[in-house]
């Protein structure tokens, strides 16, 4: 599949896109932190037919572009991503997220309704679901952290990202793919970016809105996440009217790797419903 750019605020978003246009219901496939719309590849193979399926790298990841003076708080995501499916002509679609994804979806249902038909939270964080203690750590070394030249720095977030997967050989080949972007002093100011980025206040607000979610929603988690534990999932899925709750045998936090045919099954259930 042959990707693309598209404007959007000021900036590049890369994109690609299967299926055919005005088949069916779009579906589409938000990343989380630090990954890339590589990770929902496989998934996307296994897609039923008859629908618009759309790949995203959101701003500062993958291809697109670097996110420079770009705000990159959840809400600045959201709006990016309703920007990026009016350019791209989509009213309204299927929003399937990963992580930080799954937080952006629910950003969207929350204050952009009108543009979520159905919703799919995959390893998703929420509520005060960001890993406090490490980033309350990362955090006070950034001063330390930007010196560092990204030979040091991307290989300890190597070590640390491969936990999250159950393939190994996978997590080598696909992590070498998500840290392309944070090579170089440029790159490492831009992952530093990111991280700084992160805040559970933002979900911690969007928790008092899950109960006005009414698109149906699957909830999907790997049994041995290492990063946001099982509890969460059960915990977002019981503040979501009628949300399923499923659980992927033997997959960890990078769930759309680990078992792309069962993702994708539960996200053909969902359209189906």
């Amino acid at each position: 599949m042959r990707g693309e750019f598209v404007d959007v605020q000021g900036a590049r978003l890369y994109y690609y896109a299967a299926g055919t246009r005005g088949a069916g219901e779009p579906v589409v496939f938000l990343h989380g932190f630090p990954t890339s719309g590589h990770l929902w590849g496989d998934v996307v193979a296994q897609m039923p037919a008859g629908h618009r399926i759309v790949v995203v790298d959101l701003l500062g990841y993958g291809r697109s572009d670097s996110p420079g003076a770009h705000p990159l708080t959840i809400r600045a995501h959201a709006e990016r991503v309703i920007g990026f499916l009016d350019a791209l002509g989509i009213t309204t679609a299927c929003i399937v997220g990963h992580h930080l994804g799954g937080a952006i979806a629910q950003m969207m249902a929350v204050h952009f309704p009108l543009r979520v038909s159905r919703m799919v939270l995959v390893d998703s964080v929420a509520f005060t679901g960001w890993p406090k203690r490490d980033l309350r750590f990362v955090r006070a070394l950034l001063p330390l952290i930007r010196r560092l030249p990204t030979h040091w720095l991307l290989p300890v977030v190597r070590a640390d990202l491969e936990r999250g997967y159950a393939d190994a050989p996978r997590a080598v080949h696909s992590i070498e793919k998500y840290q392309r972007p944070f090579v170089g002093d440029s790159g490492r100011d831009a992952f530093l970016r990111h991280i700084a980025a992160l805040d559970a206040r933002e979900t911690q607000a969007l928790a008092f809105r899950l109960g006005d979610i009414r698109v149906p929603t699957a909830v999907i988690w790997g049994e041995h996440d290492p990063f946001v534990p099982l509890a969460m999932g059960r915990r977002i899925a019981g503040a979501i009217r009628d949300a399923r709750f499923e659980v992927v045998a033997d997959a960890r936090h990078f769930t759309p790797e680990d078992a792309p045919g069962r993702v994708a099954q539960l996200i053909g259930e969902l359209l189906a419903r």
